[in-house]
């Protein structure tokens, strides 16, 4: 279906790609990961002609239609959002366009008459007399309600933007369809609702994307960049991830017999195959568990950060008490009448379907903000350590790493470099690394770096506003692993599922209207009808 050919990117002295063949059949979701600065969005913009390789060439099969889920949200600024949709298949779109160009002439001839009854033959071919219904219940099903199909994309909120520009993406069944971070900006239903999609979508899909949830719900394969080459495997996300450090640890058994490893691969196959059998994927896409093949395992070169996180102290029965919080934005309630006790091990995933909301919560409570109303009251034995979702406070100096990690040491002994150099390396800051300023650090890095801030303050709580924000796949696996092993309180805001669903064991949701409580997982919490039938009076009032 879609073939790339001795594929080679170079910019200046760096080599991006080198000599890539690889193909991306119908019928099969790819997930493309690499670590940052692998190439990833690079490659996509090159297999759908936005930017050309080095060298080599892509090759699309005739007659086969490409769409892209484009990053630009002004780009159909001055289109309706119906419109906008309808121009995600270009080939109808240009035939309605001309057809309409050719009724509101006033001089209509009968070459005109022959033009349009040609182009009507191939607009009924192509299901035109149903674009805008089709585009319209496509809008729907993302959550742009009707009231807005006419509006001008221009006239959207940001999040708005993004649905109707996932929607033109999708509409018209194209068939290789190309996506860069898709669940970014999206909420969890819209997320769910794409996920569905995608896993019942009978063409070619090729997508980038750090939510892990997401990749494992949609991929028929990963397709690995490392080495300026592109490997694809059979089965999603996690399933590589824990092949692949299955195959790392066995590399290092020298003394196994080669017939021990095979039996170790085969049965962990059947292990995760029956997992996987009892979810949604068993039916999804082209039932991809029936490819997995040991011979395809193989050790990964990633490497992933050392996120340990320790406490000084055990904490006492009172961890959190908050009576009557209220907190509002510009006149507009962000939430009212928060009443909230927290128990010890409590590991809370904050929610509210407005983000601002669950910011202010934590700025507030972290003394940062003050709140409109009520009375906040932290145990006598807690210590809290927050990440916040805006660090660059942090990092308005030119202070070296180590100088910058410093301020937050307690002892002599802790001020020492060796000691600092540490916890940096244990976050890939290495040799030369850990001397580089505080204030060139891309996203990713600071965010490791207040992950080694938060690791030396050995805090009890751990407040975590988006944490993954900028992380790549590596070290977002690493931290989720460190957030469950945590033998202390987390309060936690995320968008990343899987995180979600694994760390927290107890979900409260701000609302303009009060409170919802429940002890439960992220996903019982999402589904309980009963839970969804108080959301929508407490967010309706």
């Amino acid at each position: 279906m879609l073939t790339v050919s001795n594929l080679s990117v170079q910019f200046g002295k760096r080599v991006l790609f080198d000599e890539v063949n690889t193909t991306f059949t119908e019928g099969n979701c790819y997930g493309i990961i690499g670590a940052n600065g692998a190439g990833k969005s690079t490659f996509l913009k090159i297999i759908s002609n936005q930017i050309e390789p080095t060298s080599g060439h892509v090759h699309l099969e005739p007659g086969k239609r490409m769409s892209v889920l484009e990053q630009d949200h002004s780009i159909y600024d001055d289109y309706t959002v119906l419109e906008t949709v309808i121009m995600g298949n270009k080939p109808l779109y240009d035939i309605k366009k001309e057809m309409d160009e050719i009724y509101a002439k006033e001089d209509f001839s009968d070459a005109d008459g022959e033009r349009v009854g040609v182009l009507q033959v191939e607009f009924e071919e192509m299901d035109g007399w149903n674009a805008d219904s089709n585009a319209a219940s496509l809008l729907s099903n993302l959550g742009i309600s009707t009231d807005f199909h006419y509006t001008n994309v221009k006239d959207l909120d940001g999040k708005q933007k993004v649905r109707v520009l996932l929607a033109k993406a999708i509409f018209g069944n194209p068939d290789v369809l190309i996506m860069d971070e898709p669940t970014n900006d999206l909420d969890y239903e819209t997320i769910s609702w794409l996920e569905n999609f995608l896993a019942n979508f009978d063409n070619t899909v090729i997508v980038v994307s750090h939510d892990r949830h997401f990749l494992d719900a949609v991929c028929t394969h990963i397709s690995d960049i490392d080495f300026g080459k592109i490997t694809h495997y059979s089965g999603n996300y996690t399933f590589w991830y824990e092949s692949s450090q299955l195959a790392a640890k066995q590399r290092a058994q020298q003394n196994k017999k080669a017939e021990d490893k095979k039996k170790e691969l085969q049965q962990f196959i059947e292990r995760f195959s029956a997992n996987v059998a009892k979810s949604k994927q068993a039916t999804s896409r082209k039932k991809m568990i029936e490819k997995l093949n040991f011979e395809d395992i193989k050790p990964s070169s990633r490497r992933y950060p050392a996120i340990i996180f320790e406490k000084d102290r055990e904490v006492g029965d009172q961890i959190l008490n908050i009576d009557n919080l209220s907190a509002s934005l510009d006149g507009e309630v962000l939430f009212s009448n928060i009443h909230i006790n927290l128990s010890k091990n409590d590991k809370v995933i904050f929610y509210s379907r407005d983000s601002r909301a669950t910011t202010a919560f934590y700025e507030i409570i972290n003394g940062k903000q003050q709140p409109d109303s009520g009375k906040i009251e932290w145990g006598v034995t807690t210590s809290q350590s927050y990440l916040p979702n805006d660090n660059s406070e942090f990092f308005e100096t030119n202070m070296s790493l180590v100088d910058w990690l410093r301020q937050w040491a307690k002892t002599d002994e802790e001020r020492e470099e060796v000691h600092i150099r540490g916890f940096l390396g244990k976050m890939l800051f290495s040799g030369d690394e850990a001397l580089k300023g505080a204030d060139v650090l891309s996203g990713g890095e600071k965010v490791r770096c207040m992950l080694s801030r938060m690791m030396m303050m050995r805090a009890n709580v751990l407040i975590l506003d988006e944490p993954t924000n900028h992380l790549d796949l590596e070290s977002i696996t690493a931290f989720n692993n460190s957030l469950v092993n945590f033998k202390g309180n987390i309060l936690l805001t995320t968008h990343d599922h899987q995180f979600a669903q694994t760390v927290g064991n107890r979900i409260i949701e701000l609302t303009p209207n009060g409170v919802i409580d429940k002890y439960s997982t992220f996903d019982e919490y999402m589904s309980d009808p009963k839970i969804k039938e108080q959301r929508h009076k407490m967010y309706a009032k």
